[in-house]
C-alpha cells in the first residue's frame, strides 16, 4: 500500500516506521527512517512521533550506536527536548546505564515511566547502590512506586546477592503496603531463592501458589542449595497438580537428579520436557546431556547432542561427562572434533581438557592445547594458568609448570596448591617448601589442602623436622589437622623411625584414628620389627573398630613371627566371631 502511494508524507512515513516497530521488525523500521531521511523535501521530513519510532526500533534491537546517532541528529534539528522520555528509554533498553542516567538528568518532567527506566537499567547490571539512591529520590519527588518499579528493584538485589539491603526493601514493602501484591510476592520469592535463603522463601510460598512461575522459583532455590529431594519432590507435585513447568524448573530437577544419581527419574523428566515441547530450549538440553553424562550414560548424552542445537556449554558438558566417567582420551578427541568444526571453546573448555590431558599424563596433548591457547589469543587467566601449572607438573615438566606458574599476575590458594603439589608428588620437596615459603610472604591464605601436600612431600622425602614444623603451622592459620593430615604425619614419623612419637600422636588425637592412621603405623612397627609395640597398637585399633579384619590379620601375623602361635590362633578365631564376613579369601591375577 506504501509503494502504491504517489505522494507521500510524513504521516505515510511514520506510519510504517512505527508499523514495523509493532510488528517486531526494529531493523526494517530503521532502514524506512534512514530512506525516509535520504528524500529530504519538507513534506516528508521526521517529526517527533517519527523520531519515537526511531528510538523505540532502537531500544528493541539494542542498538545503541545508531541510537546514539539519532540522538544526535534530533539536538541539531531542535527538537531533542520534545524526545527526553524516548530517548531514556532506548538507552535504558539498551543496557548502557551512564548514558541512561544522563538522558535521565535531561528530561524536565519525570513520571513514573521516567524513574522506572532509570531504575530497571540500573538494576539490570547490579547498581543497587544507585537504585536505592534513585529510588528515594523518587519518593521525594512524590512519585509513587508501581509493582513493575519494585520487581526491578527485587530482582536487581536478587542478581546482586545484596542479602542485607534485599531484606530492608522487604521491610519497605511490608510497611508501605504496596500494590500488586501477587506480583510481589512472586518476585521476593525469587529474590530469597536466588540469596538460598529458603526458610524465608517457603514462608511466602503459600502466598502464591497460584502461579507458575512461584512453583518454579520454589524447585531453583532447593536446587541452588542442594536440597535435591525437596526439589525433585516439589517438581512432582508440580506435575501432579498440572501446573506447567518452565525452563528454570525442568533445568534445576534435572540438576537434581543428577547429583543423586536418580536417572530413572531423570529419564521421566526427559519425558515430560519433550512432552512440554521444551527440549528445543537449548537450557534444558544442555542440562540432560549433563545429567546422563554424570549418570554414565553416555549414549543418551551422545543421542541428545547430536539431536539437539548446539552451544560452547553443549561441548564443555559432553566433554566434562567424559572426565567424569575417566574417559580422558575420548575428552581430548572430542575437543579436537569442536575445533574442527569452528566451535569457539571457552576458558571453561580449556581447563577441563587440559584436566584430561593432566590425568593421561599426556605431555603431547598438553602441549597441543597449549599452543592452541597461545595462538587463539586466550588470556592466561587464573583457571586457565592454574590448569596448565597443574597439567605440566603432572607430566613431570616441572620447568614448564613453574614458568607459567611465575608468569600469572594473580595468584590464589588453588594456584599456589598447584606449584607445592607439583613439586612433592616428583621427589622435590624441599621445592615445595621454598614455594609455601613464598605463598606465606605473598599473603595468600593457605588452606588444608596446602599443609596435606607439603607433609605428603615431606613424608616420601623423609624431612621429618621439616613435616613436624609444617603440621605446628596448621595451628598459626587457625586450621584443624583432619584424618588425612595425620595419617601422613604417622607416616611421616614412622618412615623416620621414630615409632613412640608416632604411637603418642595417635593416642593424642582429638578425632578417632581410622583405618589409614593404624595402618600406616603397624606397617612401620612390622617395617622395623619393633613386634611388642606393634601388639600393642594392634590391639588399640581392634578396640576402635572391632569389624575391620584386617587389624587381626596384621596381629595374628605379629603374633606368629615371634612363634606365639597360640595367641595368633586365638587372633584368627576371634576375627571369624566379629567380624560377620570373615576372613576375605585371596586372590591372584596369575
Amino acid at each position: 500500500m506504501f509503494d502504491e502511494i504517489p505522494v507521500r508524507d510524513v504521516a505515510a512515513w511514520t506510519a510504517l516506521i512505527i508499523g514495523h516497530v509493532q510488528n517486531a521488525e526494529p531493523a526494517k523500521s530503521l532502514k524506512c527512517l534512514r530512506d525516509m531521511y535520504e528524500v529530504g523535501e519538507d513534506a516528508q521530513k521526521p517529526n517527533v512521533r517519527t523520531w519515537e519510532g526511531g528510538f523505540l526500533a532502537c531500544g528493541n534491537l539494542g542498538a545503541a550506536g545508531e541510537g546514539a546517532c539519532l540522538h544526535g541528529v534530533v539536538i541539531k534539528q531542535g527538537v531533542a527536548s520534545f524526545l527526553q522520555s524516548s530517548v531514556l528509554d532506548m538507552y535504558s533498553k539498551c543496557g548502557v546505564p551512564r548514558e541512561a542516567y544522563r538522558a535521565f538528568c535531561e528530561v524536565v518532567h519525570k513520571d513514573l515511566l521516567s524513574w522506572t527506566s532509570i531504575i530497571g537499567v540500573c538494576a539490570r547490571f547490579g547498581m543497587m547502590g544507585e537504585c536505592v539512591k534513585l529510588y528515594r529520590e523518587m519518593q521525594e519527588n512524590e512519585i509513587r512506586p508501581d509493582g513493575i518499579v519494585i520487581g526491578c528493584m527485587l530482582s536487581g538485589f536478587g542478581n546482586s546477592m545484596d542479602v542485607s539491603q534485599g531484606k530492608a526493601f522487604h521491610g519497605v514493602i511490608i510497611r508501605r503496603h504496596y500494590v500488586d501484591a501477587e506480583k510481589v510476592d512472586d518476585l521476593l520469592l525469587f529474590m530469597y531463592c536466588k540469596f538460598g535463603m529458603l526458610s524465608l522463601a517457603e514462608r511466602i510460598f503459600p502466598m502464591c501458589r497460584g502461579s507458575g512461575e512461584c512453583w518454579n522459583f520454589m524447585v531453583f532455590g532447593y536446587d541452588r542449595i542442594g536440597e535435591n529431594v525437596k526439589c525433585v519432590e516439589l517438581f512432582r507435585e508440580m506435575q501432579c497438580l498440572g501446573i506447567r513447568s518452565d525452563s528454570i524448573g525442568v533445568v534445576s530437577a534435572v540438576a537434581s537428579c543428577a547429583r543423586l544419581g536418580a536417572v530413572n527419574l531423570g529419564r521421566s523428566i526427559h519425558c515430560n520436557v519433550i512432552k512440554g515441547f521444551l527440549d528445543g530450549n537449548i537450557s534444558v538440553t544442555n542440562s540432560l546431556i549433563e545429567m546422563y553424562g554424570k549418570c554414565g550414560n553416555l549414549t543418551f548424552a551422545w543421542r541428545i547432542f547430536n539431536r539437539s542445537q548446539r552451544d560452547v556449554v553443549s561441548w564443555n558438558t559432553l566433554i566434562s561427562s567424559h572426565v567424569h566417567i575417566k574417559q580422558h582420551e575420548e575428552a581430548v578427541n572430542l575437543f579436537n572434533k569442536m575445533v574442527r568444526e569452528d566451535q569457539q571453546p571457552n576458558t571453561a573448555t580449556l581447563v577441563v581438557v587440559l584436566s584430561a590431558c593432566s590425568h593421561l599424563a599426556s605431555l603431547e596433548k598438553g602441549e597441543r592445547v597449549h599452543g592452541y591457547i597461545n595462538e587463539s589469543g586466550f588470556r592466561l587467566n587464573l583457571p586457565l594458568g592454574t590448569a596448565l601449572v597443574d597439567m605440566y607438573a603432572k607430566c613431570g615438566q616441572l620447568q614448564k609448570s613453574r614458568m607459567v606458574f611465575d608468569s600469572m599476575m594473580e595468584k590464589d590458594e588453588i594456584c599456589w596448591n598447584a606449584m607445592i603439589s607439583g613439586y612433592g608428588m616428583n621427589g622435590y620437596a624441599e621445592s615445595a617448601l621454598e614455594i609455601f615459603r613464598q605463598m606465606e610472604e605473598s599473603n595468600v591464605m593457605p588452606n588444608d589442602i596446602t599443609f596435606l601436600s607439603l607433609l605428603s612431600a615431606c613424608a616420601h622425602a623423609g624431612l621429618a623436622e621439616e613435616g613436624k614444623y609444617v603440621f605446628a603451622r596448621m595451628l598459626s592459620y587457625s586450621l584443624s589437622p583432619n584424618l588425612k593430615h595425620y595419617t601422613c604425619m604417622v607416616d611421616l614419623l614412622g618412615r623416620s623411625g621414630n615409632l613412640q612419637e608416632a604411637k603418642a600422636m595417635v593416642l593424642s588425637m582429638p578425632i578417632s584414628p581410622d583405618s589409614g592412621v593404624w595402618g600406616a603405623l603397624l606397617g612401620h612397627c612390622k617395617t622395623y620389627n619393633q613386634v611388642e609395640m606393634g601388639i600393642s597398637i594392634a590391639t588399640y585399633a581392634i578396640d576402635s573398630e572391632p569389624q575391620n579384619d584386617g587389624y587381626y590379620i596384621m596381629l595374628a601375623n605379629l603374633y606368629s613371627s615371634i612363634g606365639r602361635w597360640e595367641e595368633a590362633e586365638n587372633v584368627r578365631r576371634t576375627m571369624k566371631e566379629r567380624c560377620s564376613m570373615g576372613k576375605k579369601a585371596g586372590w591372584s591375577l596369575l
